[in-house]
């Protein structure tokens, strides 16, 4: 979707909670840098998309109607083309949101979250970064890798990435260089056996690493 202004965000608010939908655009509104509009079902969500063109991040309940599960993502990514996709729900679903990075999702964002918080996570997400609560990464899975032998630094540099930070925010927060920042995120990628950051950040939450 085209904005008016470069750096606006513009969002899809897909959500049959009317109440809390209105609220969330208000506030994003208000905000200056979003751009926001609403859907109460995926096929008036789909049409959005079609009418405006993809929008930087569509915020996706799963269970709004229409949805029918994780094919509701699929459809909604498909239609999104270079924008983002992120899981929009009230309940923690692991293993669902898990799985909904692995098919393309950007991420998933807890309703739970304040509305101050929610529109960080959108300029995470916006950014290209994966966004996942840490709160979601506490039990172990059954499938959880081997131990791996991280440093202080790596294992606090695995954790930004875990929280959608940037290479700069992870240097800015730890005083370090973006350049040392990309060497452990290389380094923790190899330990991880993983081909990126993002891939990286899934392995450590769905394991419980962080």
């Amino acid at each position: 979707m085209k904005t008016n202004t470069e750096n606006t965000i513009s969002i899809l608010l897909a959500d049959d909670h009317i109440l809390l939908a209105e609220s969330l655009e208000l506030f994003l509104k208000a905000d200056g840098d979003f751009a926001p509009q609403r859907a109460e079902t995926l096929d008036k969500a789909l049409a959005k998309i079609e009418e405006h063109g993809p929008f930087d991040v569509v915020l996706l309940d799963l269970d709004m109607p229409g949805m029918g599960g994780l094919q509701g993502l699929e459809k909604a990514i498909a239609a999104n083309g270079e924008g983002k996709v992120v899981l929009f729900s009230g309940q923690a679903r692991q293993d669902a949101a898990l799985r909904a990075i692995e098919m393309g999702a950007a991420g998933f964002i807890p309703k739970t979250l304040t509305p101050k918080s929610l529109a960080t996570a959108v300029r995470f997400v916006a950014a290209g970064e994966i966004y996942f609560p840490t709160s979601m990464s506490r039990t172990k899975r059954p499938d959880a890798p081997g131990e791996v032998q991280l440093s202080q630094r790596e294992f606090q540099v695995l954790r930004g990435i875990c929280e959608g930070a940037t290479n700069k925010d992870i240097a800015h927060d730890l005083q370090l260089t973006e350049v040392t920042v990309k060497m452990y995120v290389r380094s923790v990628c190899t330990k991880l056996k993983a081909n990126n950051r993002t891939q990286a950040a899934i392995i450590a939450l769905s394991s419980g690493m962080v």
